[in-house]
């Protein structure tokens, strides 16, 4: 019983295994990755101050990018054109629902800048230098009442910005699992 089983089970892999192989070798699909395109992928900006880039910008220049590159998904005030694409106000203690954005509910700025530099726009994301990054980042936190409409962003400031949720978060970092 045993082997008339087991047999026809291992001769149907084997074809199978054959199949994908060869197919695998005739579809030939993509190229292979250098080191050269994995460069854009290595972008982390850690709350640290670790990874980010040169450049700055400020928010009062950062209107001109977000007006061209970010308004037409989060509206010409940040008020978003659908609840996942508001990015000013918001209450993390309101009664209902909270409602998280950039001002009420990330931890670091360096967090928003982060994401602005891998993610988005959108439809175009990493298309930003480093320092249209900066400065919409700023203009972001500025519409948020977090820094002034001349405060410079790079490198060192940025880490020194304290957002208004910052304690929201338990870090739990330091609990390893037992096994």
């Amino acid at each position: 019983m045993y082997k008339k089983i087991v047999f026809p089970l291992l001769a149907i892999c084997i074809a199978l295994n054959s199949l994908v192989v060869n197919s695998q070798e005739r579809v030939r699909l993509g190229t292979p990755i250098s080191e050269a395109d994995l460069e854009g992928f290595d972008l982390i900006a850690e709350p640290d101050g670790s990874g980010f880039p040169s450049g700055g910008g400020t928010a009062r220049q950062g209107k001109a990018v977000y007006d061209i590159n970010c308004a037409v998904c989060h509206g010409a005030n940040g008020e978003g054109t659908s609840g996942n694409t508001i990015i000013v106000g918001g209450d993390m203690q309101s009664e209902g629902p909270p409602l998280r954005t950039v001002g009420s509910y990330w931890p670091y700025a360096s967090t928003v800048f982060d994401f602005i530099r891998r993610a988005m726009p959108a439809t175009a994301p990493k298309s930003l230098t480093n320092a249209q990054v900066y400065q919409v980042t700023a203009y972001i936190l500025f519409m948020n009442g977090i820094i002034g409409e001349d405060t410079e962003l790079n490198a060192n400031t940025l880490v020194n910005i304290e957002m208004p949720n910052a304690d929201g978060f338990v870090d739990r970092s330091h609990i390893h699992s037992i096994e």
